[in-house]
């Protein structure tokens, strides 16, 4: 019998099985990975200003990967994320922050709780715990330094990232200008809007975020939408064409 990464039965897989709530996470991450003062690491080979939505999506794609494969594919695949970033610091002669590697890991726990509780319900403590352990043996796996021990002390160092990692740069003027640019106007205010319900204050105050109300009523009707299967429609419309396919495949519940 298989032995995979992350038990069948985790509310991570549950998390992570659905569509809607990657593409929530996806869009938190959008937003963080703009004001991160490490962002120049991914300015550096050229991806992330080329084409922002689909260097941030693959970094989704790989940690839905990894949660759903069994457990030699998943470490597999962790070691091939960690080579790729040692290839990178070498042609750079520099090293990439830990702190840089913890930010992207913390946001990716928060993120998955954010969006679960904003779509389904609140996660127990049980089931956050859950979340955390998960990313945690992820970087473990890296080898990363300074990482909490359990979800009580993540929560205070993940505050601690969000005061101190965190800035509006020209990197997030230029990267907020191709989400927009890959978007197009409507999706692109949709997906601010859905950053400002899912961040974290210190995050809608440095991008300057603000709640437009609307999108409270556009949640209950998407939730109507899923309800008499019709969110697959719904997603078409506010997706790029060339995103439904990968999309679809996200869905795994």
């Amino acid at each position: 019998m298989e032995k995979y990464f992350v038990d069948q039965n985790s509310i991570v897989r549950k998390i992570w099985g659905k569509a809607d709530t990657v593409l929530f996470i996806f869009a938190g991450a959008a937003a963080e990975f703009a004001l991160n003062k490490a962002v120049d690491w991914l300015y550096f080979t050229g991806r992330l200003p080329a084409d922002p939505l689909a260097r941030l999506f693959s970094t989704v794609e790989y940690a839905g990967q990894i949660i759903f494969s069994e457990e030699q594919k998943a470490l597999a695949a962790i070691d091939r994320i960690t080579a790729i970033h040692q290839d990178v610091e070498k042609k750079r002669h520099d090293k990439i922050p830990d702190w840089a590697y913890r930010d992207v890991l913390y946001l990716l726990i928060d993120y998955s709780v954010r969006s679960y509780e904003l779509l389904e319900r609140k996660l127990t403590q049980a089931e956050k715990n859950e979340v955390f352990e998960v990313f945690l043996r992820v970087g473990n796996r890296m080898q990363l330094a300074g990482l909490p021990a359990d979800y009580r002390h993540w929560a205070v160092s993940r505050d601690k990232h969000l005061a101190e990692n965190l800035v509006k740069s020209e990197f997030t003027i230029d990267l907020y200008h191709q989400y927009k640019k890959h978007l197009g106007v409507t999706r692109y205010t949709i997906l601010k809007q859905v950053q400002f319900q899912l961040a974290p204050p210190r995050v809608s105050y440095l991008l300057g975020l603000k709640n437009k109300y609307w999108l409270i009523a556009l949640l209950q009707f998407y939730k109507l939408f899923r309800i008499i299967k019709l969110d697959n429609t719904l997603k078409s419309a506010l997706l790029p064409v060339a995103y439904k396919i990968r999309i679809s495949q996200l869905d795994v519940n």
